[in-house]
């Protein structure tokens, strides 16, 4: 407010020198004109003369102190709202990361980043230049009008005729411009969904020769987006010429109205010259209403949005006990499970216990239920009924960070970051630790293919992940959850990308690095199950079976029936 309010003070002070610097012209030329004036011509021209350059001095001196508070204004205010921004991209980024895998099931990934990027944008734009605009306007009438009001009331009162016209009509036509905008934003929220996903199933389009297909679609979305663009130009063609109006019709009454009083004898030149000043001053920032206005509504439903993700509570938090290092013995007791948001159950009354050390295996048909067990330990969910305890102890009387840090965890759905393979191992490093990347890929049976690669372990695996294969990405999550060597270990489906032999020979390098280890192995692979401590068969949402390879042979069971099965499609 200091900074606004002298920036404007040696603003409003500009034009007053105007004005006496056309009236000294005007009184000099006057006196000198006049039939009884004994004035010689060169004594005016130098009085003139010393006149001007003082107040042009003057002019520029309060041109310059003018300068230098705008800018001290705008480095504080704009600043401040870059720092706001920044905090708030913050805040949200991080809420996001304690918020459940729920939340992302109900939310898409373009919100999520649309209300970072833009709703926390157009927040900045109101604590920032919208605000900045207001207090400028606020200050500036106030001294304005006040000075054109010690000049002369009428003229005052026909020179702010316009004024509120051109705010309303600006105000009008920005309304129209951002509704257009943001038909604008969704059009191009679309096309590029679109081409994302183009670009992402090239293969599938490829394979299905449906190029042509795509292109029209493609092309029918680009039509829209040019029909909504060329609608906001043929709003956004009347603005300039709008502004323009209004300035001209307001100076055209100064001028005609400020002309009447100078020969009524009421105002001098001088004076009009000032009132002209004075409207252009105005002119824009009352405009701005309009902008500032808009800015506003915008910034408000932004700052709603925004809060309606701030406020969203993480429907998992963790406990308060100190978690020692994991022994590793798992249980579950009558645990059940629904997923909240498809109503489906995926588990029944589970109970089963894994000894520290022991490697289990977990098979069942598709959609038994397996996964979810390996998603309620991380507690990614807590179920509807039961216990899951980690060492005797309950997982919610953990802290979150310090449950997930003493379990490595291979997801189904291999997720690798577009970094080099070396970075995507070391990700599963915890805290400042150190350890080399090519142990832990030999041990997941990648390493001789990593040499292969042109750069090693610096190449770029591309989005997703997407320059390597299937069998590859699968195995470098292997790595990754290696070295972070945690006391407990799950591999969801983990090796459905490479062949039985290739398994057997990671198994294989698996064992001595497991040999201290609880390990919960999920597959759908029958082969090579006899070399694990215990197998839990799942069927129909709950555990069927458990036992050893032989136990389970002996009983003749969904076991034995699955193993017959695989027999028969190997032959």
């Amino acid at each position: 407010m200091v900074f606004i309010t002298l920036s404007n003070i040696f603003g409003v002070l500009s034009p007053q020198v105007i004005r006496n610097a056309i009236d000294l012209v005007v009184r000099n030329l006057e006196a000198y004109n006049a039939a009884d004036s004994t004035v010689p011509e060169a004594e005016m021209r130098e009085a003139i003369r010393k006149g001007l350059v003082y107040f042009a001095v003057t002019f520029l001196a309060l041109a310059v102190l003018k300068g230098l508070f705008m800018f001290l204004m705008r480095q504080t205010i704009i600043i401040m709202s870059r720092h706001v921004e920044y905090d708030q991209k913050n805040e949200l980024y991080a809420h996001y990361q304690r918020l459940t895998p729920a939340f992302y099931k109900r939310n898409n990934t373009g919100d999520l980043m649309s209300r970072v990027a833009e709703d926390v944008g157009r927040v900045r734009q109101y604590v920032g230049p919208a605000v900045m605009y207001f207090l400028n306007l606020l200050v500036l009438f106030v001294l304005v009008i006040g000075s054109m009001l010690k000049v002369n009331v009428t003229l005052t009162l026909y020179v702010l005729l316009p004024l509120p016209v051109s705010s309303l009509s600006i105000y009008y036509v920005n309304n129209l411009i951002e509704k257009r905008s943001e038909r604008i934003q969704r059009q191009l929220s679309h096309l590029t969904s679109t081409a994302q996903e183009t670009f992402s199933g090239i293969r599938v389009i490829k394979a299905y020769a449906q190029e042509q297909a795509t292109e029209a679609h493609f092309e029918a979305a680009c039509e829209e987006y040019k029909q909504r663009s060329l609608d906001l130009a043929r709003v956004d063609a009347l603005f300039q010429p709008l502004m323009v109006l209004l300035i001209g019709l307001s100076t055209l009454l100064t001028i005609f109205v400020g002309g009447w009083e100078v020969m009524k004898g009421q105002l001098s030149a001088g004076n009009v010259a000032e009132f002209v000043i004075y409207v252009n001053m105005l002119t824009w920032p009352v405009a701005s209403l309009g902008w500032v206005a808009s800015i506003v509504q915008r910034a408000a439903v932004s700052q709603r949005r925004i809060n309606e993700f701030l406020q969203t509570q993480p429907e998992i938090t963790g406990g308060a006990i100190v978690a020692p290092v994991f022994e590793g013995k798992i249980s579950m007791e009558g645990v059940s499970f629904t997923y909240p948001d498809t109503g489906v159950q995926a588990l029944r009354d589970v109970s089963f216990t894994v000894m520290p050390g022991e490697k289990v295996a977990l098979i069942g048909r598709t959609g038994a239920g397996k996964s979810t067990i390996a998603e309620l330990l991380l507690r990614f969910y807590d179920p509807d009924s039961g216990s899951i305890c980690v060492d005797d102890v309950p997982i919610q009387d953990y802290p979150l960070e310090a449950l997930r840090e003493q379990i490595s965890y291979v997801p189904q759905d291999v997720f690798l970051f577009g970094d080099s393979v070396r970075n995507n191992i070391a990700f599963g490093l915890v805290g400042n630790a150190e350890k080399s990347p090519e142990t832990y890929a030999a041990m997941a049976h990648i390493h001789r293919e990593i040499t292969d690669f042109p750069k090693q372990y610096d190449t770029l695996v591309g989005e997703r992940g997407v320059t390597l294969s299937g069998g590859q990405k699968q195995r470098i999550s292997i790595a990754r959850a290696f070295i972070k060597e945690a006391p407990v270990i799950i591999l969801d489906d983990c090796l459905s990308a490479v062949d039985a032999d290739t398994e057997q020979q990671i198994l294989g390098q698996m064992r001595q690095y497991l040999k201290d280890r609880t390990a919960l192995i999920i597959t759908h692979r029958i082969s090579g199950l006899m070399h694990y401590d215990k197998i839990l068969v799942m069927d129909n949402n709950t555990i069927a079976e458990s036992g050893t390879h032989e136990e389970l042979l002996l009983k003749g069971g969904i076991y034995a029936e699955l193993l017959e099965t695989a027999a028969k499609d190997d032959r």
